[in-house]
Protein backbone atom coordinates (compact mmCIF):
# COMPACT_ATOMS: atom_id res chain seq x y z
CA UNK A 1 0.00 0.00 0.00
CA UNK A 2 1.39 3.45 -0.99
CA UNK A 3 1.86 5.96 1.71
CA UNK A 4 0.80 9.54 1.06
CA UNK A 5 3.68 11.99 0.62
CA UNK A 6 3.92 14.42 3.54
CA UNK A 7 2.92 18.00 2.82
CA UNK A 8 5.75 20.56 2.81
CA UNK A 9 6.17 22.47 6.03
CA UNK A 10 5.03 26.09 6.37
CA UNK A 11 8.67 27.15 6.67
CA UNK A 12 9.58 25.42 3.37
CA UNK A 13 6.63 27.05 1.60
CA UNK A 14 7.63 30.51 2.86
CA UNK A 15 11.26 29.94 1.79
CA UNK A 16 10.14 28.95 -1.71
CA UNK A 17 7.86 31.96 -1.98
CA UNK A 18 10.68 34.28 -0.89
CA UNK A 19 13.05 32.83 -3.48
CA UNK A 20 10.42 33.24 -6.18
CA UNK A 21 10.34 37.00 -5.54
CA UNK A 22 14.12 37.49 -6.03
CA UNK A 23 14.82 39.03 -9.43
CA UNK A 24 16.83 36.75 -11.74
CA UNK A 25 19.43 39.50 -12.09
CA UNK A 26 20.42 39.00 -8.45
CA UNK A 27 20.93 35.25 -8.77
CA UNK A 28 24.39 34.00 -9.74
CA UNK A 29 24.85 33.31 -13.43
CA UNK A 30 25.19 29.58 -14.10
CA UNK A 31 28.07 30.44 -16.43
CA UNK A 32 29.81 32.70 -13.90
CA UNK A 33 33.43 31.69 -13.57
CA UNK A 34 33.29 29.54 -16.71
CA UNK A 35 36.59 29.55 -18.56
CA UNK A 36 36.77 30.43 -22.25
CA UNK A 37 37.66 27.58 -24.61
CA UNK A 38 41.27 26.52 -24.09
CA UNK A 39 43.55 27.13 -27.05
CA UNK A 40 45.97 24.61 -28.53
CA UNK A 41 48.64 27.26 -29.11
CA UNK A 42 49.35 29.20 -25.89
CA UNK A 43 49.96 32.54 -27.66
CA UNK A 44 46.57 32.45 -29.43
CA UNK A 45 43.29 34.10 -28.52
CA UNK A 46 40.16 31.95 -28.82
CA UNK A 47 37.73 33.24 -31.51
CA UNK A 48 35.41 30.32 -32.17
CA UNK A 49 34.21 29.55 -35.67
CA UNK A 50 30.58 28.52 -36.03
CA UNK A 51 30.08 24.81 -35.43
CA UNK A 52 28.43 24.77 -38.87
CA UNK A 53 31.76 25.62 -40.51
CA UNK A 54 33.96 22.67 -39.49
CA UNK A 55 33.73 18.96 -38.68
CA UNK A 56 34.14 17.79 -35.09
CA UNK A 57 36.77 15.08 -34.87
CA UNK A 58 39.39 13.49 -32.63
CA UNK A 59 42.56 14.05 -34.60
CA UNK A 60 45.27 12.80 -34.60
CA UNK A 61 43.55 9.56 -33.48
CA UNK A 62 40.92 9.72 -36.23
CA UNK A 63 43.16 11.21 -38.95
CA UNK A 64 46.92 11.73 -39.13
CA UNK A 65 47.98 15.39 -39.20
CA UNK A 66 50.93 15.61 -41.58
CA UNK A 67 50.96 19.11 -43.08
CA UNK A 68 50.27 22.81 -42.59
CA UNK A 69 48.45 24.78 -45.29
CA UNK A 70 49.33 28.48 -45.60
CA UNK A 71 46.54 30.81 -46.75
CA UNK A 72 46.01 34.53 -47.32
CA UNK A 73 42.59 35.79 -46.32
CA UNK A 74 41.74 38.22 -49.14
CA UNK A 75 39.85 39.97 -46.32
CA UNK A 76 40.69 42.02 -43.25
CA UNK A 77 41.39 40.23 -39.97
CA UNK A 78 38.04 41.18 -38.34
CA UNK A 79 36.10 40.33 -41.50
CA UNK A 80 37.78 36.92 -41.65
CA UNK A 81 36.75 36.16 -38.08
CA UNK A 82 33.18 37.27 -38.89
CA UNK A 83 33.09 34.99 -41.93
CA UNK A 84 34.22 32.01 -39.84
CA UNK A 85 31.55 32.83 -37.23
CA UNK A 86 28.77 33.02 -39.84
CA UNK A 87 27.13 29.57 -40.08
CA UNK A 88 26.07 30.20 -43.68
CA UNK A 89 29.63 30.62 -44.99
CA UNK A 90 30.74 26.95 -44.72
CA UNK A 91 34.42 27.86 -44.30
CA UNK A 92 36.97 28.07 -41.50
CA UNK A 93 40.64 27.68 -40.67
CA UNK A 94 42.30 26.67 -37.45
CA UNK A 95 44.17 29.96 -37.07
CA UNK A 96 44.18 33.54 -38.35
CA UNK A 97 47.30 35.75 -38.09
CA UNK A 98 46.87 39.55 -38.06
CA UNK A 99 49.13 41.59 -40.32
CA UNK A 100 49.98 44.59 -38.13
CA UNK A 101 51.31 42.76 -35.08
CA UNK A 102 51.22 39.02 -35.80
CA UNK A 103 48.44 38.44 -33.27
CA UNK A 104 47.08 34.90 -33.56
CA UNK A 105 43.43 33.88 -33.20
CA UNK A 106 42.44 30.22 -32.97
CA UNK A 107 39.04 29.54 -34.53
CA UNK A 108 38.90 25.73 -34.68
CA UNK A 109 40.52 23.22 -32.33
CA UNK A 110 43.37 21.28 -33.92
CA UNK A 111 41.57 18.01 -33.16
CA UNK A 112 38.70 19.17 -35.41
CA UNK A 113 38.66 19.40 -39.22
CA UNK A 114 38.55 22.97 -40.48
CA UNK A 115 37.11 23.57 -43.96
CA UNK A 116 39.97 25.53 -45.47
CA UNK A 117 41.64 23.60 -48.28
CA UNK A 118 38.73 22.83 -50.60
CA UNK A 119 39.83 19.19 -50.62
CA UNK A 120 38.42 16.81 -48.01
CA UNK A 121 41.56 14.62 -47.83
CA UNK A 122 43.76 17.65 -47.25
CA UNK A 123 41.32 19.10 -44.72
CA UNK A 124 41.42 15.89 -42.68
CA UNK A 125 45.22 15.78 -42.55
CA UNK A 126 46.23 19.43 -42.18
CA UNK A 127 46.16 22.51 -39.99
CA UNK A 128 45.06 25.62 -41.88
CA UNK A 129 46.59 29.02 -41.10
CA UNK A 130 45.07 32.15 -42.64
CA UNK A 131 47.13 35.34 -42.89
CA UNK A 132 45.47 38.74 -43.08
CA UNK A 133 46.08 40.37 -46.43
CA UNK A 134 45.74 40.17 -50.17
CA UNK A 135 47.97 38.17 -52.50
CA UNK A 136 48.76 41.23 -54.64
CA UNK A 137 49.57 43.54 -51.68
CA UNK A 138 52.89 42.43 -50.17
CA UNK A 139 52.84 45.22 -47.57
CA UNK A 140 50.48 43.01 -45.55
CA UNK A 141 53.26 40.44 -45.14
CA UNK A 142 54.92 42.26 -42.24
CA UNK A 143 57.89 41.10 -40.19
CA UNK A 144 55.52 40.51 -37.26
CA UNK A 145 53.18 38.39 -39.40
CA UNK A 146 56.03 36.21 -40.70
CA UNK A 147 57.66 35.82 -37.28
CA UNK A 148 54.53 35.01 -35.29
CA UNK A 149 53.15 32.72 -37.98
CA UNK A 150 56.49 30.88 -38.14
CA UNK A 151 56.39 30.33 -34.35
CA UNK A 152 52.87 28.92 -34.68
CA UNK A 153 53.82 26.63 -37.58
CA UNK A 154 56.94 25.44 -35.73
CA UNK A 155 54.83 24.58 -32.69
CA UNK A 156 52.33 22.65 -34.83
CA UNK A 157 55.14 20.77 -36.61
CA UNK A 158 56.75 19.86 -33.29
CA UNK A 159 53.43 18.71 -31.79
CA UNK A 160 52.62 16.33 -34.65
CA UNK A 161 56.10 15.36 -35.88
CA UNK A 162 55.66 17.21 -39.18
CA UNK A 163 58.91 17.92 -41.04
CA UNK A 164 59.60 21.65 -41.29
CA UNK A 165 60.01 21.72 -45.06
CA UNK A 166 58.17 22.76 -48.23
CA UNK A 167 56.79 19.27 -48.78
CA UNK A 168 54.84 19.51 -45.52
CA UNK A 169 54.30 23.27 -45.17
CA UNK A 170 52.43 24.11 -48.33
CA UNK A 171 50.49 26.93 -49.94
CA UNK A 172 46.79 26.69 -50.63
CA UNK A 173 47.63 26.76 -54.34
CA UNK A 174 49.37 23.38 -53.93
CA UNK A 175 46.23 21.57 -52.76
CA UNK A 176 45.00 19.23 -55.52
CA UNK A 177 41.89 20.51 -57.27
CA UNK A 178 42.08 24.06 -55.91
CA UNK A 179 41.53 27.20 -57.93
CA UNK A 180 43.19 29.39 -55.28
CA UNK A 181 46.53 31.13 -55.75
CA UNK A 182 47.32 32.03 -52.14
CA UNK A 183 49.60 32.83 -50.52
CA UNK A 184 50.62 34.27 -53.90
CA UNK A 185 53.86 35.32 -55.58
CA UNK A 186 54.87 37.83 -52.90
CA UNK A 187 54.97 35.29 -50.07
CA UNK A 188 58.63 34.71 -49.19
CA UNK A 189 58.85 30.94 -48.78
CA UNK A 190 62.61 30.85 -48.23
CA UNK A 191 62.35 33.36 -45.40
CA UNK A 192 59.29 31.65 -43.93
CA UNK A 193 60.75 28.13 -43.84
CA UNK A 194 63.97 29.53 -42.35
CA UNK A 195 61.96 31.27 -39.60
CA UNK A 196 60.00 28.09 -38.90
CA UNK A 197 63.20 26.11 -38.51
CA UNK A 198 64.77 28.67 -36.18
CA UNK A 199 61.64 29.31 -34.09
Amino acid sequence: MDRARPLPSRRRLLKGAALATIPYALLPDARAGAEPEAVDYPLAEWQAASGSNYTASSRPDSHTIDRVVIHVTQESYPDTLSIFQNPKKQVSAHYVVRSADGHVAQCVRERDIAWHAGNWDYNTRSIGIEHEGWVDQPDYFTDALYEESAKLTAAICSAYGIPKDRQHIIGHYQVPGTDHTDPGPHWDWVRYIRLVNFA
